[in-house]
């Protein structure tokens, strides 16, 4: 890969271009144009072309671009061709969910543990994983060489758990709860606001309906 800046727009296409991409290898195609990809994405060719020479261009003028390849590259150059092991902290509902997502295997992300501090957790199993009490966390993530850790705690908790992560080896931090962190340089941290997409939905919706005139 060239050694330069990538923005993080072009950084946060790549995970729909290799989703697409994935989903035309399993189709059997091996062949696509910029233009073609452009109609299935509802993304310029221009713009595709453009992402794709951030990296070295991938492509053949007039001959478009070998899907299997294409997959292959995009996964390298997002991490996905080594595996990475994490845990989730927090054991309510939408940590147990993710637990359960069977596709981050699919990826090479390696579900290893699950912890919570609530003592009527400790024991369930999720897909065969115990939660174990926070107690056992630092240990945990030393002998596993855990990169990755998925906050669903709330906001009051995390702030505190984020330290215990940072000191034991943890890279990069999946961040659903509603509290912006501060990490170490090198520690990379992923937010997710559910409630916030879910107002870009709301607002699309209404912006999006006929605008009443005031004799309505």
């Amino acid at each position: 890969m060239v050694e330069k800046e990538i923005s993080q727009a072009v950084i946060g296409r790549l995970p729909r271009y290799f989703r697409y991409l994935g989903e035309l290898k399993d189709d059997g195609v091996e062949r696509i144009s910029s233009q073609e990809l452009s109609e299935l994405m509802h993304v310029t060719a221009s713009q595709i072309r453009q992402d794709f020479n951030n990296f070295g261009g991938f492509g053949q003028q007039g001959y478009g671009y070998n899907v299997e390849y294409l997959y292959r590259e995009i996964g390298k150059i997002l991490g996905l061709d080594t595996q990475h092991s994490f845990v989730i902290i927090g054991a309510g509902n939408l940590g147990r969910a993710l637990g359960n997502y069977l596709n981050f295997e699919r990826r090479g992300f390696i579900f290893k543990g699950i912890f919570d501090r609530d003592p009527s957790l400790i024991g369930r199993e999720v897909r065969g994983v115990p939660v174990q009490g926070m107690e056992a966390l630092p240990a945990f993530l030393r002998e596993n060489a855990i990169e990755i850790a998925v906050l669903t705690i709330p906001k009051n908790s995390a702030v505190g758990v984020v330290d215990t992560l940072v000191e034991n080896g943890v890279k990069g931090i999946w961040n659903f709860a509603h509290v912006d962190l501060n990490v170490p340089e090198g520690v990379q941290v992923e937010n997710v606001h559910l409630s916030d997409s879910l107002m870009k939905l709301s607002y699309n919706i209404s912006s999006a309906q006929p605008v009443k005139s005031g004799n309505d």
